[in-house]
């Protein structure tokens, strides 16, 4: 179905296509060209981490990190179960197994508390999510890690530019991943990035994503890598888009700002936090509705041309992860989530369009 007004769509001007025509005409088109090394700089330098790789997607940033940092068989990590499926599968492809735990309520990520109590002798990293734009409560977690000598990744894939504390996600674990795939705050189409303030870290990072290749000696291969190279073509696009990140996500808060006042008074309607200790950048604005009435909303909307999208189904409910597991929390906002239109490409009127047909499907008896 094509909708009027879709759930995101990426904002891209004349310069991202000048400066992909601009790879495109030197004939740097895949893994090697100027515009990589001058998009790792400059990301690195925006979140305030001295190494960036770039990578080929958020998927294999996370996979990169966790294989860096000596995850593999006979290991446990700890995931949020309300996150996309990639975080449990990066985890799963080391040999790992990951080790779902449930979200703290008020703001959504994982739970400091629970963290702790999921602590085994087996545990070797903690995964952190900074869900939907909001960042994870970082300080407990970083505490309780280092306490126990564990690693913290960081999967910033929707947080680009969110702060903790006034410091921005991304500059807190061991290593942090970002994805700029296409309904990502800014977007390289596909790709990701890999920070870390440990050089160590870095150089093998940069050795594993080019097949394990030795970088003083071509074709030579001391160890299995995997091919996870960014282009040429996709960092030529991520650098304008990086130029403009800032009034990008000065147009997402605008956009939250404005759905939570015209829907202040909408019943049984939960808005997205943003807790005194963080900056939400509102990937999308991610409500809460009456589990019983979230489904018929959507299909409401769909009807109307808007396109909305159902929060993550918890990792641990999913056919690969499913044990029996009970995650209360998890369960209950994966049940009742709801994201709305929310791309910077989206008009004041078409906002007011969603929310008054959002009020509407709320309020109807057979919905």
């Amino acid at each position: 179905m094509k909708y009027s007004i879709p759930v995101a769509k990426p904002d891209i001007g004349e310069e991202e296509v000048k400066n992909v025509m601009e790879a495109v005409r030197s004939g740097w088109v895949s893994s090697k060209g100027s515009f990589i090394e001058e998009f790792e700089k400059r990301f690195s330098s925006y979140i305030g981490v001295k190494h960036a790789i770039a990578v080929s997607n958020g998927t294999a940033a996370l996979h990169l990190a966790l294989t860096v940092l000596g995850v593999g068989q006979g290991h446990e990590v700890l995931v949020p179960s309300l996150t996309f499926i990639a975080a449990a599968n990066a985890v799963t492809y080391t040999g790992a197994a990951p080790v779902f735990v449930d979200s703290q309520p008020d703001y959504w990520c994982i739970d400091p508390e629970l963290v702790k109590k999921n602590i085994t002798d087996k545990t070797k990293a903690i995964v952190l999510v900074h869900l939907y734009g909001h960042p994870c409560d970082i300080d407990p977690i970083m505490e309780i890690a280092h306490s126990r000598g564990l690693y913290v990744v960081e999967d910033c894939a929707e947080a680009h530019g969110a702060a903790y504390k006034g410091r921005k996600v991304g500059s807190f674990g061991d290593i942090s991943c970002f994805s700029f795939y296409g309904n990502k705050i800014i977007t390289t189409g596909e790709g990701g990035m890999c920070l870390t303030r440990n050089e160590e870290l870095a150089v093998k990072m940069r050795i594993l994503k080019d097949h394990g290749m030795n970088p003083n000696k071509r074709y030579w291969h001391d160890v299995i890598g995997f091919n996870y190279r960014m282009t040429n073509l996709q960092a030529a696009l991520g650098i304008p888009q990086l130029d403009r990140i800032d009034k990008l996500i000065e147009k997402k808060t605008w956009i939250a700002r404005t759905y939570k006042e015209l829907l202040r008074e909408a019943n049984n309607l939960v808005h997205a936090p943003e807790m005194p200790w963080a900056k939400n950048v509102y990937w999308f604005y991610s409500i809460l509705v009456h589990k019983n009435r979230r489904d018929k909303a959507i299909e409401f909307l769909g009807q109307q041309g808007i396109e909305t999208r159902p929060f993550f189904y918890p990792i641990h409910s999913l056919p690969p992860y499913s044990r029996g597991l009970k995650l209360p929390t998890a369960e209950e906002l994966s049940a009742r989530g709801l994201n709305l239109p929310s791309g910077p490409k989206i008009t004041e009127d078409e906002i007011y369009y969603v929310a008054e047909n959002l009020e509407n499907a709320l309020s109807r008896k057979n919905v």
